[in-house]
Order: structure tokens, then sequence, then C-alpha cells
């Protein structure tokens, strides 16, 4: 009796951006390299879906920088450069920055009062160890820094630099010790905006981001 061949599915759901999120993955973790074909077919097997939403999935991994595509031929995986994943950390660090400057002097006590109460709370995740937990969180306390700031332009442009830098910043969290230690880099920005001092809240940002870069850029060596 011949046994049919099981087919090999990745069960992340249906949306573009939890394939973008699965995708960006495996090609940060290296388990897609540089060169390798995405062919369209393949992958809405793979994810369950139609072609629709896979080509929009890799539209958005193109503008990330992760995919490359050529007239009339199937997607590829792109060797992303050290120097373009530097300019857009060091573009991040700065909106980061003017973000949390001006949080410190423009979030309300609720505001305050929250961004300290979830800060305290991850903790709990840091001492439990559960990463994919604390980067879902890590992303939430960012975003109540672009809120905070009160400046719908600045919020926008620090939303979508941080969407392309995501899968980077989402892989330092399987360095070793590397959630203890943005928890620390966390507690001086909340520190200093609970303080209004909008300068060392700027500076403990851009230095944040600026060591997220640098941990991003040693996974990037040490998966290669």
């Amino acid at each position: 009796m011949t046994h049919a061949k099981r087919k090999t599915v990745t069960r992340t759901g249906t949306t573009v951006e939890q394939m973008v999120r699965a995708i960006a993955d495996m090609i940060v973790s290296g388990i897609m390299v540089p060169g390798e074909r995405l062919d369209e077919l393949s992958l809405a097997a793979r994810f369950e879906v139609s072609r629709t939403p896979v080509r929009e999935a890799l539209r958005e991994l193109g503008a990330m920088g992760l995919v490359g595509r050529e007239p009339n031929r199937s997607a590829i995986v792109k060797n992303v450069e050290e120097a373009h994943l530097h300019a857009m950390f060091e573009a991040m660090a700065e909106l980061e920055g003017i973000c949390a400057r001006l949080s410190a002097t423009r979030m309300d006590a609720d505001e305050r009062h929250s961004l300290e109460r979830e800060h305290r709370a991850s903790m709990q995740l840091v001492s439990a160890g559960v990463p994919e937990d604390y980067a879902t969180y890590n992303t939430e306390f960012h975003n109540r820094l672009y809120r905070g700031a009160h400046n719908d332009h600045l919020l926008e442009l620090a939303t979508q630099t941080r969407a392309r830098l995501a899968p980077f910043r989402h892989a330092q969290f399987r360095l070793s010790g590397r959630l203890s230690k943005s928890y620390e880099e966390h507690d001086r920005i909340v520190t200093a905006i609970l303080r209004a001092d909008a300068t060392a809240a700027g500076k403990a940002a851009y230095d944040h981001v600026s060591i997220v870069s640098d941990a991003s850029t040693v996974f990037a060596a040490v998966r290669g």
C-alpha cells in the first residue's frame, strides 16, 4: 500500500501580519538563507492560505529589506547588509529619543501610572524567562513612548520604522541575559519620565535602541 507524503504546514495563523512575522523570523534566524527562492504557491500551501495574502506578506518583507524580487521572477531572500541595518537602527534611536523626551513632559498622570505599572509587572516575565511574552510586552512598552509624545507625525514615523526593524529587535531576546538587561534599560527610561526629566529620558531611550542594535548585530553574527 502506498502512503501519501504528509504535507508540512506552518501553523501560525492566516493573517498577513502573522505570515510576515513567521517568514521574517525564519530569515533572521537563518532557517531561510540569502538567495533562497520564495515560491508563492509553496508558501500558500505551507501557511494554508491563498496566494493573495502571500503576495502582500512578501511585499511587506520587501519593504523591510528581507526579500527581493526581480521582474518576472520569484521573490528571494536577501542578504541584509550590516550598513543598511545600522542606518535603520540609527534612525530608530533618534526617533525613540525624541519620543521619550517629549513623553517626559507631555504624558498625563494616567499615562505615567500605566507606564510604570506595566514596566514593574514585566519583571515577572524576566524572572520566568519567557522571551516571546516579553517581546510582546516590549512592543507595547515602546508604543507607549510613541503615543506619550502626543505627536501624530512622530507616532507614524516611529511605528513605520519599528515595523521594518521588528524581526531584528525580536531576535535580540534569543541572546542569553538579554531580558534582564532590557528591563534595566527600560527602567532608566521610565525613571526619567516619571521625574519629567526630558534630557535623561531622551538619552536613555537613544542608548537603549543603540544597545538593541548591537545585540541584533551580535545575533546575526552568531547565526552566520
